[in-house]
């Protein structure tokens, strides 16, 4: 029985992929489910599955080449049958993957170089659990949380100020410094912000905060209630749901809302919650926790990574005031969420006056796409949002 084996869809919009690197040679035995190969896209980095259990008789395509979706790479044969490979190195050649290293262990993939390289590892410090001792990524995010446990090392003496420390851009930081210029390049940004109180919100997570952590295993912050408040906002405001396009605006017909995530100061990556309009309070604050937690894994797909109409930023847990974020192009659109904090605010009276109280207040700090729309627009979908947070029922979402 031959099973082919083929470059996989990994993500609706990707057409093609870098075949990065054999992790199997030649004739070798596999097992369904052991990592065969990896693939490198403009988007994620990833480790490929067996399809089937056998003998990797055929390899058809080298590493380092890119090859469309679909694309045969190799064949894997019944263990009963005899593997072709000595067909395909009849020339003398070294057969794909190489043969067992000096010293017993693999060369790391891409992947793993950059994990490690993310996470200020060395390979020595990585007990590799794949054939002859490859690292795999499982290995790396094991020893990732093994350290995490530890207790922090000293810190180092401070450096002459004269000697300038060089810190090589990671993959993820080289990606998302290209994006952002790209975005200032492409589109006029112009900022808008508004306060907004947050009263009504904070009056639901103070009742509900031990039942829903209970229920869900984490606790419920502002950013829920901002998400559910944008997507509503923008079915009254639809020129933000949309792109530029040659001479036109392309406005799309759902929601697939993005939620920037720092990874840990790498860089920022923004996985899409599909449909978000659609879903309520709970089903947003569980999209937003699942995203966040791959997201920081580095367990993405493309999929994931796609498709996104209208962004979130949310830096407000770390106390801004004020942010400006980039517009996630191609969309026209992102809305940041800074620090709730408690501020004196004046409450109406019934008779008319004013009193002062001491509210929770947080700005909501929208940059747009001035081709898109002006900013009377603009402002108008901020004051949607401001009235949804601070006169909804918040209670009959829960």
């Amino acid at each position: 029985m031959r099973t082919n084996v083929t470059m996989p869809q990994l993500g609706e919009t990707v057409s093609e992929g870098v075949l990065s690197q054999w992790l199997k040679d030649s004739g070798a035995p596999i097992a369904e489910g052991e990592p065969l190969f990896e693939v490198s896209t403009d988007k994620v980095d990833t480790e490929v599955a067996a399809p089937a259990s056998g003998i990797l008789a055929e390899i058809l395509v080298k590493a380092g080449e890119t090859v469309p979706v679909g694309t045969t790479l190799a064949v894997i044969t019944d263990s009963t049958e005899e593997p072709a490979a000595d067909e395909a190195t009849s020339d003398g050649a070294e057969p794909e993957g190489g043969s067992e290293p000096e010293g017993g262990r693999r060369p790391l993939t891409p992947l793993i170089r950059r994990l490690l390289a993310e996470h200020g590892l060395t390979e020595a410090e990585v007990t590799g659990s794949g054939t002859h001792g490859r690292i795999t990524r499982a290995d790396v995010m094991a020893t990732i949380a093994e350290r995490a446990d530890r207790p922090a090392p000293a810190r180092p003496a401070v450096p002459d100020r004269d000697e300038v420390t060089r810190i090589p851009f990671t993959a993820i930081r080289r990606r998302t410094a290209e994006h952002m210029v790209r975005s200032k390049a492409t589109a006029p940004h112009t900022l808008m912000a508004v306060e907004a109180d947050y009263s009504a919100v904070d009056a639901v997570r103070g009742k509900e905060r031990r039942r829903w952590r209970d229920a869900e295993g984490f606790g419920l912050t502002y950013l829920p209630f901002v998400a559910r408040a944008v997507t509503d906002a923008l079915a009254d405001f639809p020129h933000l749901n949309a792109s530029v396009g040659d001479d036109e605006l392309l406005v799309h017909p759902q929601v697939h809302l993005g939620i920037a995530v720092d990874l840990d100061g790498d860089g920022l990556v923004v996985p899409v919650i599909r449909g978000a309009a659609e879903r309520r309070l709970r089903g947003i604050a569980r999209a937003v926790r699942d995203l966040a937690d791959r997201a920081r894994a580095r367990a993405l797909t493309a999929d994931d990574l796609s498709g996104g109409t209208f962004t979130i930023s949310n830096p407000g847990p770390y106390g801004t005031s004020l942010t400006g974020a980039i517009i996630n192009q191609p969309q026209v659109a992102v809305l940041a969420t800074d620090a709730v904090r408690p501020r004196p605010v004046a409450v109406a009276q019934p008779d008319g006056t004013h009193a002062l109280a001491v509210h929770p207040v947080g700005n909501l700090a929208l940059s747009f796409d001035h081709r898109a729309v002006d900013g009377a627009y603009a402002a108008r979908f901020l004051a949607r949002i401001r009235e949804i947070l601070e006169r909804r029922d918040w209670s009959a979402e829960l």
